[in-house]
């Protein structure tokens, strides 16, 4: 019998995102706790610890709120991708910081980053916070990519206002 050798290995985030979002304010984890993010073996759920895959880079991107897939579907690289939102013409980076993660046995920590525009300019008025693999590790290992859930980023200068 030959064995396959293709893995089926995907990204995924350990906590949520602790809201409201704020222009200008540190992103952090529910209770202020780092985001972290783990490679996880997606026939046996278990975290992926050693290998190669598990000491890869991690790049962070910006996501239109509105990429909807659910985290038990299969989606491609390039539809991830499709959703990747820049800045606006004329503007700073929409997210500054360390934008890239180094996974350390399968685990990883986003580090320092901030946003530098709202999401009201955006078509579904909310982003998400995706990461993908830095570079490719052949064609037998496909990492699928993980992303938060949708939220919204408000400007800084209203962050005194009650929102409902």
């Amino acid at each position: 019998m030959v064995k396959n050798d293709t893995r089926n290995l995907h990204l995924q985030l350990r906590n949520k995102l602790s809201l409201p979002l704020f222009t200008g304010k540190k992103l952090e984890g529910d209770g202020g706790a780092p985001i972290s993010v783990a490679l996880i073996d997606a026939d046996s759920g278990d975290a992926v610890t050693s290998g190669p895959e598990a000491s890869i880079k991690l790049d962070v991107v910006v996501l239109e709120g509105d990429f909807n897939k659910d985290d038990g579907e299969n989606w491609a690289r390039e539809e991830f991708e499709n959703y990747e939102v820049k800045e606006r013409e004329g503007k700073r980076p929409l997210l500054t910081g360390n934008l890239q993660v180094k996974l350390k046995a399968g685990v990883g920590e986003l580090g320092d980053m901030i946003f530098t525009d709202n999401s009201s300019w955006t078509r579904s008025k909310s982003f998400r916070i995706g990461l993908k693999v830095a570079s490719s590790y052949g064609k037998n290992t496909r990492i699928r990519e993980a992303k938060t859930d949708a939220f919204s980023v408000k400007e800084y200068r209203g962050q005194g206002m009650n929102y409902f």
